[in-house]
């Protein structure tokens, strides 16, 4: 889910101090749910960001878009972690940006450059050699592929010959694909659901739920349908584009208590999806803590699924 605003999402020295007391806090969380670890696999991971350089020329852009388009203009492997990383998060789900194309090199460069902090979600071409690049970009560490349904026909959005073969292929594969859709196109992913079962679905951001700023029981309960098939998983991220739209998301608790019981939190996974979510009035820190803190009906073997477990088993196994 993408937002533009001109704000650089550079920390502040106010955001610096709030890090360094979040850090802290999180010390104790961490351990407590996760153990102690000599690896980088102990802490919480982060299932959905973006990440760019300003580097556009050894990592062009694709037609259509420029450097405007990039807010903020810079979204680095190492602003990412000035966020991420006093909350206890080690470890991080790259989706592929959009004004990158098919061209998923950056994010590779990333995931190669730290080893086993980063699993990818890549974007391809559905209708030019899908299965081979699929295969040839798992060998790379991807373990998805987003699908956007964009504004196109809910009934015919996923019916294309290319289309099928990804999701057959994911199923082969044991990759997952990821959805980034709003409400109106959850039948379609129920039916390729019913055609696919042994393919891993992941739903980007509730499947937008409550974009609008209300949260429709319809939309709720066409989501929770989902829950059917066992191998969907629903991402409970983007909170500040949903409900109301404003920290501490707690609005957002009862969207998330029934995804939680429908699926079980070993079927939901917290994201982020930063940039987007540190910028104007929201943090990092807001994000992590509605699950980490403000939601009294998780336990903390729910949050352990929704803040490590879930994401380790479908993107880090």
């Amino acid at each position: 889910m993408q937002k533009s605003t001109g704000h650089e999402s550079l920390l502040s020295r106010r955001d610096m101090l709030k890090a360094s007391t979040a850090a802290a806090a999180v010390t104790m969380t961490g351990t407590s749910l996760f153990g102690k670890s000599d690896s980088n696999t102990s802490g919480f991971i982060d299932a959905h960001v973006h990440v760019w350089t300003p580097d556009t020329s050894k990592y062009p852009l694709k037609t259509g878009y420029s450097k405007d388009d990039m807010q903020p203009p810079s979204f680095t492997p190492e602003e990412l972690m000035a966020h991420a990383g006093p909350t206890g998060v080690d470890r991080i789900v790259l989706i592929q940006m959009s004004f990158y194309g098919y061209d998923n090199s950056y994010m590779l460069h990333v995931m190669d450059a730290h080893p086993g902090r980063y699993s990818g979600v890549a974007v391809i071409d559905p209708e030019n050699k899908p299965v081979a690049t699929m295969k040839a970009l798992k060998k790379k560490g991807v373990r998805g592929f987003r699908i956007v349904a964009g504004k196109q026909d809910p009934d015919q959005w996923l019916k294309s010959k290319g289309m099928r073969a990804m999701w057959r292929c994911a199923a082969d594969e044991g990759m997952a694909m990821c959805p980034l859709m709003n409400p109106e196109y959850v039948p379609s992913v129920a039916a390729m659901c019913r055609k696919f079962p042994e393919t891993t679905v992941v739903v980007d951001h509730f499947a937008r739920i409550g974009i609008s700023g209300e949260v429709k029981e319809s939309d709720l309960d066409a989501l929770c349908q989902l829950a059917d098939h066992k191998k969907t998983y629903v991402k409970t991220s983007a909170f500040y584009a949903l409900g109301m739209k404003s920290p501490p998301y707690t609005d957002l608790g009862p969207m998330i208590r029934r995804c939680r019981d429908a699926f079980g939190a070993d079927r939901l996974m917290w994201a982020s999806d930063c940039p987007y979510q540190v910028q104007e009035e929201h943090t990092y820190a807001a994000s992590i803590d509605l699950v980490r803190e403000k939601l009294d009906f998780l336990s903390d073997e729910d949050r352990k699924w929704m803040l490590r477990g879930t994401a380790e088993k479908v993107f880090f196994s």
